[in-house]
């Protein structure tokens, strides 16, 4: 079978590099480019580090990930369907239906919400009064999209366990539900805040869903490794251009719909202590910017010079490419060290 996913990841990255420099100049010509920085940080300051090393990248088009997501739902839909109908096996883990439905219903729901943030930011819908996605606002949100995934999950899928290494499964129970919330949330986040330089967060996270299509294949489970062929394919060919200097970015749509996504994957293949070594940099850089704000906000200080950290990176004086590359390298050798862990 690997040749056969082999296969369908360079179809994908064919039918995705085919689509994307039209996708681009169609965001040129909706506008749907990145704004000038205004109020960046919580309390509707500016903040300085950011728009020193960034400001030239005003105008660039921003929602990539909904090219990504689009072209994934429909090749993984029509391939699915062949597979059915040539009556080719298909091994799996969980109802098969049930395990899509998760899949897909977590990959497009987190990109509408991001869509729509999107949206809001770069169309300016807030200054006519139109609801506007605050962070409280988003995080409620969030929650109750996880929630309902979590609540799929335990009550359609039955997954109440987390896999231990060199232990073996071990039941969550009940407490499975607000466990794989907060970790699907954390994730969507984690991923966002990660998406700041060119070519971090989808070079990363390339090498991550890596160790997570090797693991779903040692598993058997057809519908985790085909939606990761594709998936991995289509990241390729949108990375040719987000790398230093990026032509187009993923947005929200796409940074919040994959942070989730990939933790979904990491629960429905029992896999989160993988999860947590693999997807070590998005924590990192998530919880620097929690961290930095809850300073701000309860000790009226600064623990970082800036946050997340790539912007302290570049405040010291290292150059994007650099943090970049050496942030896939950091990657690399992660996936190395989870994906050990997930075998055994």
């Amino acid at each position: 079978m690997i040749q056969f996913y082999l296969g369908l990841l360079l179809f994908s990255f064919i039918c995705t590099s085919v689509l994307v420099v039209p996708f681009i100049n169609i965001l040129y010509h909706l506008k749907f480019q990145r704004q000038k920085q205004k109020t960046l940080d919580f309390q509707n300051k500016r903040t300085p580090i950011f728009d020193k090393y960034h400001a030239i990248k005003a105008g660039t088009p921003v929602g990539g990930g909904l090219l990504i997501i689009v072209s994934v739902t429909v090749l993984f839909t029509i391939l699915f369907f062949i597979l059915q109908q040539s009556n080719i096996f298909i091994s799996h883990n969980f109802q098969i239906q049930r395990e899509v439905e998760a899949i897909f219903f977590t990959f497009i729901s987190f990109g509408l919400l991001g869509l729509y943030d999107d949206a809001l930011k770069f169309f300016n819908f807030e200054k006519s009064g139109f609801f506007g996605l605050r962070m409280k606002h988003k995080l409620l949100l969030q929650f109750v999209i996880a929630g309902i995934v979590s609540a799929h999950i335990y009550f359609r899928l039955g997954i109440n366990f987390v896999y231990l290494p060199f232990l073996g499964p071990v039941s969550l129970g009940l407490f499975s539900i607000p466990i794989f919330t907060t970790i699907i949330v954390g994730f969507a986040n984690f991923f966002n805040i990660t998406d700041g330089l060119d070519g971090l967060s989808c070079g990363t996270l390339m090498i991550s869903l890596f160790a997570f299509w090797v693991l779903s294949s040692n598993q058997l489970d057809t519908p985790i490794s085909l939606f990761l062929a594709l998936w991995i394919g289509a990241l390729i060919a949108f990375l040719y251009f987000n790398v230093y200097p990026a032509r187009i970015w993923l947005g929200d749509v796409g940074s919040m719909s994959f942070g989730a996504t990939f933790a979904l994957i990491a629960i429905l293949l029992g896999k989160l202590i993988p999860l947590l070594v693999v997807g070590f940099i998005f924590i990192i850089e998530g919880l620097s910017s929690a961290i930095q704000i809850f300073s701000k906000l309860y000790l009226h200080r600064k623990i970082f010079p800036a946050a997340p950290i790539h912007l302290t990176l570049q405040r010291n004086g290292w150059e994007e490419p650099k943090i970049v590359f050496r942030a896939w390298l950091a990657g690399f050798i992660l996936a190395i060290l989870g994906l050990w862990l997930g075998l055994n």
